[in-house]
């Protein structure tokens, strides 16, 4: 059984064509994906986004409200993937910008023996369109330049799809502290510090008009999330791991060697300084 976790904050827009489109995929994979259980998470909506969902559920491909009352995207993320019980889980945004063909790709490199299948713009094979303004790319390339710092050999940590072993990302997701936009640079750190072995995977990927981040509202905040986050999990010490079985996965592949952790990352002090001076006090969506 695969659950996917889609978080959702006023979405009775976007989420409706996003689930007609997983259901219609689902249909067509059932021979790969098997069963499959959507849980959308209402991130203290204020419009009808959980009633669009439940109107989505069918016996084909159910689909859960899971309530998240605290705001922001990691928040949201980490709700939902509590509820979840499976062997293999997922999110995607609501959205539905990357494509549906990285269920496949991922569920592939899982059972393979990945423990974390993660879509990469940046992938080489990837087919992307954005329709970034000038100053959100800048300061995408800056973010992106300070979380390889935590997150070394990942060169895409935003993407929005990200599968799982279940009971892997359960046990580490219980301990985000991280409720804003840089929530997946802190789970990939942990994961790692877990000794979970992360792929990235091409992702084709278009850039859908709606998103609630806003550079100029919300980039200071994403980027003092990253001081947060290397302030944070500096004591993490990575830990060998034994994977457990997974269906088509053969037993006993031994212990893992953990994948050494970055040094706490080393802000510029031209971002440095005024980003951790001005910590908000509430994440940003």
């Amino acid at each position: 059984m695969l659950q996917i976790v889609i978080p959702a904050f006023n979405e009775e827009r976007r989420l409706p064509r996003t689930l007609h489109a997983l259901r219609r995929h689902v249909a067509e994979h059932r021979g790969v994906l098997g069963r499959v259980e959507v849980l959308v998470v209402d991130n203290a909506s204020t419009d009808a986004t959980a009633e669009v969902a439940r109107a989505a559920s069918t016996s084909a491909m159910p689909v859960r409200v899971v309530r998240c009352t605290r705001r922001g995207k990691g928040a949201a993320v980490r709700a939902g993937l509590l509820a979840t019980e499976a062997e293999l889980v997922c999110f995607m945004d609501a959205d539905g910008a990357t494509g549906l063909d990285a269920l496949e790709a991922a569920w592939r490199r899982l059972l393979l023996g990945a423990d974390v299948a993660i879509g990469s713009r940046a992938h080489a094979d990837s087919d992307t369109e954005a329709r970034h303004c000038r100053t959100r790319s800048k300061g995408a390339a800056a973010y992106r330049r300070l979380a390889s710092r935590l997150v070394p050999g990942i060169a895409d940590t935003q993407c929005g799809f990200k599968m799982f072993r279940g009971d892997l990302v359960r046990e580490v997701v219980a301990g985000l502290r991280t409720s804003g936009f840089s929530f997946d640079v802190e789970l990939l750190v942990r994961l790692r510090a877990a000794g979970a072995e992360v792929v990235e995977i091409p992702v084709t990927w278009v850039d859908v008009p709606g998103s609630t981040f806003d550079p100029v509202r919300h980039g200071a905040g994403a980027f003092a999330e990253l001081a947060r986050i290397a302030w944070s999990t500096r004591g993490l010490v990575p830990t060998p791991r034994t994977p457990q079985a997974q269906p088509g996965r053969a037993a006993g592949r031994g212990t893992r060697s953990p994948m050494p952790l970055p040094a706490v990352i080393a802000l510029p002090a031209v971002v440095a300084v005024p980003v951790i001076a001005a910590l908000p006090t509430r994440s940003p969506r």
